[in-house]
């Protein structure tokens, strides 16, 4: 598996970002075939949590993250990490708005599930603990107003399918930080779907 650390695609993608940043849509067309096997590989991990017949695959959600990449207007891109962080990020938003628009959170409605276990295998949680895509969106967005870079290494791991050091390297902070945030936010989100989490502010 290719890391992000590999420092001529780093380099090479970070000057394409730089001059996509500045006007040049050229830069994108050039990015987009450096990008499109990580972006890939980011969709089929956040993919494979939904239903085996979503509508939505892993193709056609990498399709949309291109769609929003060009509408996003003036975004100074540092490197190849703040791209990938950012591609999840819209992963995140494009599942849910496709939630929200099938009505897939209605009692009966077919909603999508994500179990909270699959966050990782240390979460020690019954099987039959389930939120749906539009729960965790709620939870991970009252979360963030609370635990800013907490719910940024959610983000990176669940919806962008980054390895705990790709984490690090995104947020420029180390592994077992990485891991400490990531096991504090499990916890925090599981109470939270479960309706245990009170207002923290």
């Amino acid at each position: 598996m290719p890391g992000f650390g590999e420092a001529p695609a780093k380099a090479g993608v970070t000057q394409l970002l730089k001059a996509w940043g500045e006007g040049d849509d050229v830069a994108l067309e050039q990015l987009t075939p450096v990008v499109e096997n990580e972006l890939r590989r980011m969709a089929r991990r956040c993919m494979a949590r939904e239903r085996p017949d979503h509508i939505l695959q892993s193709a056609a959600l990498v399709n949309e993250v291109y769609l929003r990449l060009v509408d996003i207007q003036a975004v100074s891109w540092q490197d190849r990490t703040h791209f990938f962080a950012i591609c999840a990020r819209l992963m995140r938003r494009i599942l849910t708005d496709y939630a929200r628009s099938r009505n897939y959170q209605k009692r009966g409605g077919g909603a999508v599930h994500h179990s909270l276990e699959s966050l990782d295998e240390g979460l020690l949680v019954s099987s039959k603990k389930q939120a749906d895509i539009m729960a965790l969106d709620e939870a991970l967005t009252q979360f963030a107003l609370l635990y800013p870079r907490q719910s940024q290494v959610v983000e990176l791991r669940f919806f962008g399918g980054l390895e705990v050091e790709e984490v690090a390297e995104a947020l420029k902070i180390s592994g077992v930080t990485v891991r400490r945030d990531w096991k504090f936010a499990k916890a925090w989100l599981l109470r939270a779907v479960s309706g245990e989490v009170r207002d923290e502010s």
